[in-house]
């Protein structure tokens, strides 16, 4: 068979029956796979402006003294144009910055009509940044600008990722003859006399201390430990609750937008297919409705809606939590799907739910280690690739994965390379049958933890969706529909947030 070539950083768009399939092999070894130029476009990609000199916390951005204007204001707005400002980032002794890399997060909202949009933001690497709003709908909106994390921080941030990837640690749990020994687990190579388990599937790495008196062999199951603490006394000012994920001052008076001349402005979309580019912003919501500027999205305000547009269809789900939320909503919110009990841990499952009115299945199942979840046999703990190895597809197929924040505290090789192996999966499933429908879902915001945050997720984000460009797969922007919603951001979101997700993953499957 013939080997298949890494070829997908910024690729051309792909005719799948033309691409070549993997072997069954995991990625050769031959060569570093840290060194692979795959790898290094991506860590550039995601490079982030760095402090200059000695930074200190008083030479750190300070939320409170930041300050921003429009530039070029007019008396009237219309629907469809652009507002623009500029940003001028200050230290805690209202000095302005001289070098960029602070983390602003930016939106348009109105909190009367429940209508939010993202704001795009640029670091001129000077100490300011041009914040670039769409003006999708009239009336009165607002500007909210946040710093989630000055400069100074990231930096941190960025240590703590490359050289404490332990913040997080395992357990594996061995027995055999009555005994049982507990030691701890990851998926780098601990110091001292390990246990190390390789995926044949995959390729994929996992180690344990090796237990006294008892064989690898033995290893039974797996479980979160517990998070440690590395941060110093000198590091944690700068993630003060009072300086991180702070709203800046208001500044400018409400704009009001005036109706355009089109329907809010927006020209005729495509159906929803896989392959379509993603704008900036994605869509925006108005009246707790998310119009999206990728496709044509529909709406499933019933049971009905949905059924009718799942009939016949096998929906396997592959991820974490924030994926399994999708599952629980539709389980939940169409009467006919019934849940089957497969007397498995929720938080990891397998969940299974099958509709026999109207045929179909919907199956939710966690992606492999590293994963936070109780304890839970190894065997029931699968890898996505070696799942989506299994299954033949076609055009009663629905493939979603979701696999990103049990990553962020991990080194980004660690991630790429995961992406990679399930990326090769896609492929090759794709080119066995062209007619499965492979949707990804983007991160969610809603982390401020030193350990997983929405910085260390923004740069997960920015490489899972750069290495499945030019694949066919649909993307569901989750990470726009988190950040600029009136509901507090959290990981898990609010039920409606969740409705809006659904009616864009049911879009692609049904978007005519």
């Amino acid at each position: 068979m013939v080997e298949k070539k890494l070829v997908f950083y910024f690729p051309p768009r792909i005719n799948i029956m033309e691409y070549v399939p993997s072997t069954t092999q995991p990625p050769s070894t031959t060569t570093p796979w840290e060194d692979s130029e795959e790898v290094k476009m991506l860590k550039e990609l995601i490079e982030w402006p760095e402090p200059q000199g000695t930074p200190s916390f008083n030479s750190s951005t300070s939320p409170q003294n930041c300050d921003y204007r429009i530039l070029n204001p007019r008396a009237n707005y219309s629907v469809g144009e652009t507002l623009e400002l500029v940003l001028t980032a200050r230290d805690h002794q209202k000095r302005p910055k001289t070098y960029g890399g602070d983390y602003f997060r930016a939106k348009l909202h109105s909190p009367r009509l429940k209508a939010g949009v993202t704001g795009s933001v640029k670091d001129h690497q000077n100490g300011t940044y041009t914040i670039t709003f769409l003006l999708p709908w009239p009336g009165d909106v607002q500007v909210s600008i946040r710093l989630m994390y000055s400069s100074e921080a990231i930096q941190i941030l960025k240590r703590l990722r490359e050289t404490r990837a332990d913040k997080f640690y395992f357990h594996g749990h061995f027995q055999n003859q009555g005994k049982t020994k507990i030691t701890e687990c990851n998926g780098y190579k601990l110091s001292g006399s390990l246990c190390e388990f390789i995926d044949h599937g995959t390729g994929e790495k996992w180690y344990c201390m090796k237990p006294k008196e008892l064989p690898c062999s033995s290893w039974t199951h797996h479980s979160m430990a517990g998070v440690r603490t590395v941060t110093s006394k000198e590091d944690d000012v700068y993630f003060d609750r009072n300086v991180i994920d702070q709203q800046l001052p208001w500044q400018i008076p409400v704009i009001h937008a005036l109706a355009g001349t089109s329907s809010q402005g927006e020209p005729l979309l495509p159906l929803c297919t896989p392959g379509l580019l993603i704008p900036n912003p994605s869509g925006f919501y108005y009246d707790d409705i998310w119009t999206s500027r990728v496709c044509s999205s529909k709406k499933f305000p019933e049971p009905s809606n949905i059924t009718k547009c799942l009939n016949g269809k096998v929906v396997y789900m592959f991820g974490d939590s924030t994926l399994r939320q999708w599952w629980e909503y539709l389980e939940s919110f169409v009467p006919s799907l019934k849940s089957i009990d497969l007397h498995v841990p929720h938080g990891v499952g397998p969940l299974l739910a099958t509709d026999p009115e109207n045929k179909y299945l919907v199956q939710w199942r966690a992606h492999g280690r590293p994963l936070r979840m109780e304890k839970t046999m190894v065997a029931d703990v699968h890898y996505i690739a070696n799942d989506i190895d299994g299954i033949g597809g076609g055009p009663q197929v629905v493939i979603v994965v979701s696999i990103l924040s049990h990553f962020a505290s991990m080194p980004v090789e660690m991630y790429i390379r995961r992406v990679e192996i399930i990326r090769r999966a896609v492929v090759d499933l794709l080119y066995r049958s062209p007619q499965t429908t492979v949707i990804i879902k983007s991160a969610n915001t809603g982390r401020k933890r030193v350990d997983i945050n929405d910085w260390l997720c923004l740069q997960l984000d920015i490489i899972l969706r750069r290495m499945f460009s030019g694949i066919p797969v649909a993307i569901v922007d989750a990470w726009q529909m988190t950040s600029c919603h009136y509901l507090t951001e959290d990981i898990h979101p609010g039920r409606i947030i969740i409705q809006n997700e659904i009616d864009i993953f049911l879009s692609f499957i049904c978007p005519h």
